[in-house]
């Protein structure tokens, strides 16, 4: 038994160990690629920083590009999550809108035990500045879409491929979010609170033409209007969100 728990214990500060060196890489990696260009820095200076080998970079990042999208995959993974556990009732834009702004609320703590979020904003705009890592960025934002299409097509039973919806809203969703994120990287206000409660002011946006039930059949009819709201055929959609419930 005390055996165990020893072997337990040494595991337990191995990985306690591995996490700590990588965050450390992580943030002196971000540091210089937004002090002095992402192109500019090489892994040399970097390793040299935190004082390890090339060897121990490579062991947690496959790239410096990796290391640059790292804190993104973490905010990335958690609200494909999130999507995954939304209430089966939710109609396609509450899920979207509720998995997004519930990932802000658990994942914020999480990145400023890594790195500051002023650290994150300039790295944001570090990306939007570099035309290799903008490519890159618009690569992820793609394979995003589509993982995205396909949870949302397969939670209201359509098929991906034959039914436009999915794509449609999930495209509509995401350049909410990129017109958000732009704007909260040239603000000024380097904090979590206020990308999230930009975020959700904007996504608000979209209630009127994506917070229709697609169970029901109703569709927009364009052109037409009720009180200055789009109307559907048989239901009104919301002028505004509403209140974001995280399941936990």
């Amino acid at each position: 038994m005390i055996a165990g728990q020893q072997a337990a214990r040494s595991t337990g500060l191995r990985e306690r160990k591995k996490r700590r060196t990588r965050d450390a890489l992580l943030h002196t990696a971000l540091d210089l690629f937004t002090t002095q260009g992402y192109e500019e820095t090489t892994v040399d200076e970097i390793v040299d920083a935190v004082e390890v080998s090339q060897r121990t970079f490579f062991r947690y990042f496959a790239s410096k590009e990796e290391a640059v999208f790292a804190i993104q995959e973490m905010v990335e993974s958690r609200f494909l999550a999130e999507l995954r556990q939304r209430p089966a009732e939710e109609n396609p834009f509450e899920a979207l809108r509720g998995a997004v702004l519930c990932a802000w609320n658990s994942i914020g703590e999480v990145i400023e035990t890594i790195i500051t979020v002023e650290l994150h904003m300039r790295t944001y705009r570090m990306i939007e500045s570099t035309p290799s890592l903008l490519a890159a960025h618009l690569r992820r934002s793609c394979h995003l879409e589509n993982q995205v299409a396909t949870l949302i097509a397969r939670r209201e039973g359509l098929d991906v491929d034959e039914d436009p919806r999915p794509r449609v809203a999930v495209a509509a969703f995401c350049g909410v979010l990129r017109v958000t994120g732009q704007l909260w990287g040239r603000g000024r206000d380097a904090d979590v609170d206020s990308l999230r409660a930009l975020t959700e002011t904007y996504l608000d946006q979209l209630g009127p033409a994506l917070a229709g039930d697609w169970r029901t059949g109703t569709r927009a009819v364009p052109g037409a209007r009720d009180g200055g709201r789009p109307t559907a055929v048989g239901r009104r959609y919301p002028t505004t969100g509403q209140p974001t419930t995280c399941d936990r």
